[in-house]
Parts: C-alpha cells; sequence; structure tokens
C-alpha cells in the first residue's frame, strides 16, 4: 500500500485500463458503483460469432477490480460488467470466486464486504 491511497480501483474497459488510488473502502466502492453504471448505460454489446456464438450475457463488457495492494497480503474484489448490462461480483485476484450478494444485497454490497473482512 502506498502513500498514495490504501485501495486501487482497476477499471479495463475494451483495449483502455485506469487506476485510481482512494483512501477508504467507502470510497473505492462508490467510484466501483459510479464507474460500473456509465459503463452500463452505453447499452448491451452485440452477439459475436467466431468459432461459435458469443451472446452478450456471456461476454465481459468491464472488468473493475478493487485491490488493497500487497502481493502476498492483499484483497482483491470487483464486478464484472457483462455484454447484456449484468453484474457478477467476485473476490480474488488471479483465482477468482464469483460472490452471492444474497436477498436484497446488491453486487457493489458483495464488494464491500468482500473486502472489509479482516485476514
Amino acid at each position: 500500500m502506498g502513500k498514495d491511497g490504501r485501495y486501487t480501483l482497476t477499471v479495463r474497459h475494451g483495449s483502455a485500463v485506469s487506476r485510481q488510488r482512494m483512501q477508504t473502502l467507502e470510497g473505492a466502492v462508490d467510484e466501483l458503483r459510479s464507474k460500473a453504471e456509465a459503463i452500463r448505460s452505453e447499452g448491451p454489446l452485440r452477439k459475436v460469432s467466431s468459432l461459435r456464438d458469443f451472446e452478450p450475457g456471456q461476454q465481459v463488457h468491464a472488468r473493475l477490480e478493487i485491490s488493497t495492494g500487497g502481493l502476498l497480503r492483499g484483497r482483491d474484489a470487483g464486478v464484472d460488467v457483462m455484454g447484456d448490462g449484468s453484474l457478477v461480483p467476485f473476490s480474488g485476484g488471479i483465482r477468482r470466486t464469483q460472490l452471492d450478494p444474497g436477498g436484497s444485497k446488491s453486487a457493489f454490497d458483495a464488494v464491500f464486504e468482500a473486502l472489509a473482512k479482516k485476514r
């Protein structure tokens, strides 16, 4: 964790990659929500045909991830914005695990909870 911020939000949208550092988890999740909603507002992706057909819901439109830093002790969680506009929350860096927000919680709530847990 550098002195620039405790949390790093990385947004991978198409070929563009941006990073932003924030001091609080609440601020990082708020920015994650804002950027994800902006990407969703672009509308759905088109069906892609290659060796097989990929429907919009099978394509990742953008990946947004918050990292607490640190190679061995850091924690990562974020959301994949799918081509149909759905959000898939996940935790983990190299080995991702899909999070289940459960009940009336949002994907963003699941990300917050995953990062707020003490290791």
